[in-house]
């Protein structure tokens, strides 16, 4: 089936099972680094000690040459990656299932599967779905497993509505306000090697993109909401899942906040949620933490 716009949903669909490997070792200076990002006081990593969850983002990363870049800064359609003709991509989601602790210093694996490929009409035009799976080894063995969701679609016609933005759920326990600045976007930008412009390009994010300030990274947010939660309990996380709900730029202060639930036999359960300055929800999640 081909689209208008030469989108064939078929032809893309032909990087399902689609395989990718890459080793790397947990070196010690993006811990330290991300540690002062995310502004903690953490003893300096040292080999052996368990790297938090959601840090494997600091392995693995894209080394495309820099002629092989796009416009926006991405590397060029192609690849592992089905090559999408849709101009926007966004992390869209995410799922984790812990079993068992990386470690500082040792040698990791990451097998990628391309699990799934779909296409859909949205109330904004075509959205296409790409479905990752990751599993991440040690010494030990798988150590997570991850399921990513990537979603492509078109730039917004000239004049077009954005969707109603939601309230963030009330009830929170825990809350902490971030100012998401320059210097937090291009510090976190740098330490995973993303080359995307909306993240430290003001003049191309407002002009080429159309939005009204640099944009927050998806997974910045989750490790910040994943950070909430082990600024409130040392609890190992054993599940973790979130979802972007809308954007957030840096043209005003966001927050994280939390609202643990009760136990259970499979862990405890916390609702986690990003809001923005005005109120509205940008990013929800949910965590499990091992039980007691």
């Amino acid at each position: 089936m081909t689209l208008p716009g030469l989108l064939d949903i078929e032809h893309l669909r032909t990087w399902v099972g689609k395989q990718e490997v890459m080793t790397d070792t947990a070196t010690a200076f993006p811990v330290a680094a991300l540690s002062a990002t995310l502004d903690r006081d953490d003893a300096k990593p040292r080999p052996g000690d368990v790297l938090p969850p959601l840090w494997h983002w600091l392995y693995f990363l894209p080394l495309a040459r820099h002629s092989q870049l796009g416009p926006d800064g991405h590397p060029q359609r192609g690849g592992f990656l089905p090559p999408v003709p849709l101009p926007r991509r966004m992390w869209a989601g995410g799922r984790f299932n812990f079993r068992k602790p990386l470690h500082i210093g040792e040698a990791i694996t990451r097998t990628s599967t391309i699990t799934d490929v779909s296409m859909k009409e949205g109330r904004t035009g075509r959205l296409v779905f790409v479905l990752v799976r990751h599993e991440v080894a040690g010494a030990d063995g798988v150590a997570l497993t991850e399921e990513h969701d990537i979603v492509y679609r078109d730039a917004p016609a000239a004049g077009e509505a954005s969707p109603p933005p939601r309230p963030a759920p009330g009830g929170a326990q825990w809350r902490r306000d971030i100012v998401p600045d320059d210097v937090l976007l291009f510090r976190y930008s740098a330490l995973t090697f993303n080359g995307h412009r909306i993240h430290y390009d003001r003049r191309y994010v407002t002009t080429a993109e159309g939005y009204p300030g640099l944009v927050v990274h998806g997974p910045l947010i989750a490790t910040l909401l994943v950070d909430l939660l082990r600024r409130h309990t040392d609890a190992p996380l054993a599940a973790f899942r979130f979802r972007a709900v809308r954007p957030i730029f840096d043209i005003a202060p966001f927050a994280v906040c939390g609202a643990p639930g009760g136990d259970g036999p499979d862990g405890s359960k916390t609702a986690l949620w990003a809001q923005d300055s005005d109120g509205f929800l940008c990013m929800e999640a949910e965590a499990v933490t091992a039980p007691g």
